[in-house]
């Protein structure tokens, strides 16, 4: 470890209020005991309160107050540091190598009662997200430290539904996690207007030499909710959509990413939506699951494209099972 390593260390050994010798914290530390006296010296000149106490059960101490200073902290922040780990470790979160090694840190400073309390909270949390391949995790590293550095990027993209990944340059204002899946938005100069990218959909990335300037009002989250969600952008035309429904089931709808977004009113047995007319070709097939336990007040245009949908999914069976049959 390096001597700053070193000397976080000795802090998080000694906040625990007991004396430790300098044989002590080298042995627990692995490190020789110059090394302690070395950063023992450090620590008192940064003005660090350690005491130095003689005789058969001598040993260094830290004064109390300075144990609960925020270079340290207590049992419920440690313990959402552990559990925020978890989420982000799942999330696929591009650094979790230095993530696991803080962890490491933290736990391995803690005194018994601080480790057992981590420990039991660490384990009580789980996260079930679709696991991040090593190629999507190395292009989620080039894009975070590009942004940092206002690095811009060659990048050859896989767009759906295309034969070849298209090649262009790309100057990357961020990444963003939502609903299990990588984004990245920026400028894309191949198009000369800002987009947003599915990071598992890049096929090639590496960075160029040329630098740029994020623009100052840009936010990568709100640009990518923009492209997202009908109406997130403010644009005119938008549709509205109002529905009768159990409680339960309007519940669940209004959970919906898309629908909970776009909700303008709520009251007993209805929901109204405010939904963008391009929107009205997919939202059926959020509908249909619900199956009978929605009723569409409007607009028509929505009860027609349900019926419609709904016709197309019932020949494709009959179809199927007329297959069958046969």
């Amino acid at each position: 470890m390096s001597k700053a390593d070193n000397m976080l260390a000795i802090l998080w050994l000694l906040q625990s209020g007991k004396r430790m010798t300098a044989k002590q914290l080298a042995d627990e530390l692995e490190i020789h005991v110059r090394t302690v006296y070395r950063c023992i010296d450090s620590l008192c000149a940064s003005g660090a309160p350690i005491i130095a106490d003689s005789g058969p059960n001598g040993g260094y101490r830290i004064l109390g107050r300075f144990a609960e200073s925020p270079l340290l902290f207590d049992m419920d922040e440690q313990k959402a540091l552990v559990q925020a780990s978890t989420f982000a470790r799942e999330a696929g979160y591009p650094f979790t190598e230095a993530l696991d090694r803080a962890i490491d840190k933290l736990k391995r400073y803690a005194n018994e009662k601080q480790l057992g309390h981590m420990e039991r909270h660490g384990e009580g949390i789980s996260v079930i997200q679709p696991p991040v391949d090593d190629r999507v995790m190395s292009y989620l590293q080039i894009l975070e430290e590009a942004a940092a550095q206002g690095r811009s990027l060659r990048m050859a993209y896989e767009s759906a539904g295309a034969d070849c990944p298209s090649d262009r340059e790309f100057d990357p204002y961020g990444i963003i996690h939502w609903k299990g899946h990588w984004y990245t938005a920026g400028f894309c100069r191949y198009r000369g207007q800002p987009r947003s990218f599915r990071v598992d959909r890049i096929a090639g990335l590496s960075l160029m030499d040329r630098h740029f300037e994020k623009p100052a009002e840009f936010s990568a989250k709100q640009f990518l909710m923009g492209g997202l969600l009908p109406g997130a952008t403010g644009e005119s035309g938008l549709l509205t959509v109002r529905i009768r429904a159990a409680e339960q089931a309007l519940n669940e709808l209004c959970r919906h990413w898309m629908f909970g977004h776009a909700m303008k009113e709520r009251k007993d047995g209805e929901a109204t939506f405010e939904l963008s007319g391009s929107s009205m070709r997919y939202v059926p097939y959020f509908l249909l699951p619900y199956g009978k336990a929605l009723t569409i007040l409007e607009p028509d245009e929505l009860i027609g494209k349900m019926a419609e949908v709904s016709a197309g999914i019932a020949a494709h069976y009959d179809s199927m099972r007329s297959d069958h049959l046969t």
